[in-house]
């Protein structure tokens, strides 16, 4: 218990002090016994203990230990004090044993006093351990603060950094969208100079293209103005200023040309300077013509005179002169030509015409031993060679691309001399001496009947046919001089020809040249009639203005837009005819109208202008109510061409993704 413990602490500082320490006499050896067993009895108290609790231990309560933490150490400290305890009885004079109390009430205030310390003790305890809680407290509270403030401290530094880390981001990001804005802006820089170096190519290439048909066309009119050299002699006439202009207007755009391949594409400047070049040949050789014209009217009055003066001499045997040949039923109106329109055409139109149809009969000449023969052989050889070249041209449509360059390599390889297979079999145009000549001509009639035929029912037809024909004419160019032959003797518009009706012609002979089909004397329905015209015309149409895409490019186009301008001035130099000039320079403008647009661009708009203001009336002057149909919708074409300013590109035109496909 803790009153032993204080016992045993209270004696250790009694055996302490000053009196513990006292030596004792030698004579006590002599009691060694009653030593001994006074030390193996049981311990009392001393008679001087009362006196120890009255006079000592007040003492010590009256100087209470400076802090409360040393309090107990302090109670102990003042017990060992030896001042505290007297030596021996005989040196307190004030002590006396009688004075202080029993053994029995020294036990009893003794057991009281130790009471108190210890309530005393058990109070300084709880009081230390109160204050040591406090003191824990304290430190745990100082702990937690600077805990607390090295949080925050840290907590701040972590939001400095971070709020640092989130301005070097938003300045990143800005330098990053300030660069892509100036990579975009550099990247579409680049892409405009790209689309802007492909746009000036593509206008250096089409005024390039523009050059080399301009320069095609004053040569052809240059020619012309050659071919009026018999008038020379003839009429008399000095026509060598024109020829030296003619010249010198064909060196000045062959010149323009040479310039223009040694510094790259030619300027818009250049294409004027030739566009006035060939405007001034125009009026060149109309000039001309109107010199003959003049000349030939002087030459027929004076002839006229001259045949007056014989007829007058012999009036009772020559009778009427006949005309040899009379215009065609439907020309003119009311049976009077106009006089600024010709009923013919002109005469170097009229020798090409010729030239082709002479080409056509000695091609079949060529192979007629080859058609007339009875031998088995060559009559297989004659039906694989037609097969051959008829079956790919059936084939040709708008599917794909690749489908289209596999047909015409085929051709291509037929006219080359090299096998092809057809119904399971090899044919070649070497199987026979006049194979190449019959491909040619059965090849080049195909084509003429697909016109007829498919583009006629399809008009979107008419390009792939097209296209494929123009690639054969410009590698193969007798099969393109077929193709214009057939097409003139089926189609007479597409020359322009309007044949006239001679003296003595049978009637069906006539509408067999005039384009129709007659079977058992029976002429075809006007419809029929007009829906095959319209095809082959469309064909044509499609021809002059495509080229073959994996041709040659440094070549110009075989029959190119030359000939189609040519034939519209031609078709509008002569009388329409009823509801088929209406119906075929619809077709032609519909297909080829926006070719033309492109190249001939005002002169092209001039042109359209005066068919509106100077052709329409005339075409609807000899048109009945009954055909007005054809009148009308060419009419609104044009009419909506005008106020677009623009001639829509034909339906079923191919595309650069068609090619792909």
């Amino acid at each position: 218990m803790p009153s032993e413990g204080r016992c045993w602490e209270t004696l250790q500082a009694l055996r302490s002090s000053d009196k513990g320490r006292l030596s004792y006499h030698r004579d006590w050896l002599l009691r060694g016994e009653d030593v001994l067993e006074e030390c193996m009895s049981l311990p009392k108290l001393s008679s001087y203990s009362g006196w120890v609790v009255d006079h000592v231990l007040p003492h010590t309560q009256e100087n209470p230990p400076s802090s409360e933490t040393s309090a107990s150490s302090r109670s102990t400290s003042t017990l060992d004090q030896p001042s505290c305890v007297p030596r021996s009885p005989g040196r307190t004079p004030a002590f006396s044993p009688s004075s202080s109390a029993t053994p029995d009430g020294a036990e009893e205030g003794l057991r009281q006093w130790q009471e108190e310390q210890e309530r005393k003790v058990r109070a300084l305890s709880e009081m230390a351990s109160e204050q040591l809680k406090r003191f824990d407290e304290r430190k745990e509270l100082k702990h937690h603060k600077e805990f607390q403030d090295l949080r925050e401290v840290m907590e701040k530094s972590s939001r400095e950094a971070l709020g640092h880390q989130e301005k070097l981001k938003a300045e990143h990001r800005h330098r990053a969208k300030i660069l892509n804005l100036k990579l975009r802006e550099a990247e579409q820089q680049r892409l405009k100079q790209v689309e802007q170096e492909r746009l000036r190519r593509e206008e250096g290439q089409v005024r390039l293209r523009s050059l080399y048909a301009l320069q095609e066309e004053v040569l052809h009119l240059n020619q012309q103005l050659d071919a009026s050299e018999p008038h020379r002699d003839a009429l008399k006439l000095d026509l060598s200023a024109f020829r030296t202009r003619g010249n010198q207007l064909c060196g000045l755009v062959s010149g323009i040309i040479r310039a223009t391949s040694e510094n790259g594409f030619p300027t818009a400047e250049d294409q004027a300077v030739a566009e006035r070049a060939l405007q001034e040949m125009r009026d060149l050789l109309t000039s001309l013509q109107q010199e003959i014209a003049k000349a030939c009217e002087a030459k027929r009055r004076q002839d006229e005179e001259v045949a007056h003066k014989k007829r007058q001499e012999s009036k009772m045997q020559q009778g009427p002169e006949v005309p040899r040949e009379t215009p065609a039923p439907s020309q003119g109106l009311g049976g009077k030509q106009n006089e600024d329109l010709q009923v013919k055409v002109q005469d170097s139109t009229m020798q090409w015409y010729q030239q082709l149809q002479d080409a056509s009969s000695q091609c079949v000449l060529a192979f007629e031993e080859l058609t007339n023969s009875k031998d088995s052989q060559a009559k297989k050889i004659k039906m694989d060679l037609q097969k051959a070249a008829t079956i790919p041209v059936s084939q040709i449509s708008t599917i794909a691309g690749s489908k289209l360059k596999e047909i015409f390599d085929k051709i291509h390889s037929l006219l080359s001399g090299k096998p092809v297979q057809c119904g399971g079999r090899s044919v070649s145009v070497t199987l026979n001496p006049q194979g190449l000549d019959f491909v040619q001509y059965k090849l080049a009639e195909k084509f003429v009947k697909q016109g007829e035929e498919e583009v006629a029912s399809h008009h979107e037809a008419a390009f792939p046919i097209a296209v494929v024909a123009s690639g054969i004419w410009e590698l193969h160019p007798r099969v393109g001089d077929l193709i214009l032959a057939h097409l003139h003797r089926k189609c007479p518009y597409s020359v322009p020809f309007y044949p006239a009706f001679k003296e003595g012609m049978a009637l069906e002979d006539y509408q067999r040249m005039l384009g129709y089909q007659v079977k058992d004397s029976k002429m075809e329905q006007q419809d029929n009639f007009l829906k095959r015209m319209s095809g082959m015309i469309r064909l044509y149409a499609a021809i002059i203005q495509l080229r073959w895409p994996y041709g040659s490019r440094q070549e110009v186009h075989p029959h190119g837009l030359n000939h189609g301008w040519r034939w519209l001035a031609q078709i509008l130099n002569t009388e329409p005819l009823s509801d088929v000039t209406a119906t075929l320079l619809f077709d032609f403008l519909e297909v080829c109208g926006n070719a033309l647009m492109k190249q001939y661009q005002v002169q092209f708009w001039k042109m359209i202008l005066l068919i509106k203001e100077d052709y329409f009336p005339r075409i609807e002057a000899i048109t009945s109510s009954g055909q007005m149909g054809s009148f009308i919708r060419l009419k609104q074409f044009l009419e909506k061409c005008l106020q677009r300013k623009e001639v829509p590109v034909p339906k079923g035109f191919l595309t650069s993704s068609f090619w792909r496909s």
